[in-house]
């Protein structure tokens, strides 16, 4: 397992796509799989920061904790940040996707397609804790 604090700014978002990237290569995730999570824990890492801390006025970190399980790759982003559950955004309809961009609402999409790009997505909170939790399947 995998455990590393690493502070809550956007420069840092290199590092944790980076563990990301080495756990995924050390369980034989493939190419595909591995951008997908990649990129859905990049999109919610951002938004921590960005909406969590920076436009809070607060400061903090992320812990990143990454594990494997017999049939999953496991990835926790915990904060302590603003709560918000990802999950709670309504999602875009068809309809939604076919507006020209000038004609949708901004923010989201990047959520909506981050949690349909992982196998599993869950939100939880406790002890003023936020804990993103992705998952995907090794088998």
């Amino acid at each position: 397992m995998v455990r590393q604090s690493i502070p809550a700014n956007l420069s840092a978002l290199s590092d944790i796509r980076r563990l990301v990237h080495q756990a995924c290569q050390k369980v034989g995730l493939g190419e595909a799989a591995t951008y997908r999570l990649t990129l859905a824990v990049d999109e919610i890492a951002t938004n921590i920061i960005t909406h969590g801390y920076e436009e809070q006025g607060l400061t903090g970190d992320i812990v990143v904790s990454i594990e494997r399980t017999d049939q999953n790759l496991i990835v926790t982003l915990e904060d302590t940040g603003v709560a918000y559950d990802p999950r709670t955004r309504g999602m875009p309809t068809a309809e939604d996707l076919d507006k020209p961009l000038e004609d949708r609402e901004i923010g989201g999409l990047g959520i909506f397609l981050a949690l349909q790009d992982v196998d599993h997505f869950n939100y939880q909170r406790y002890d003023n804790v936020n804990h993103n939790i992705f998952e995907m399947n090794l088998v």
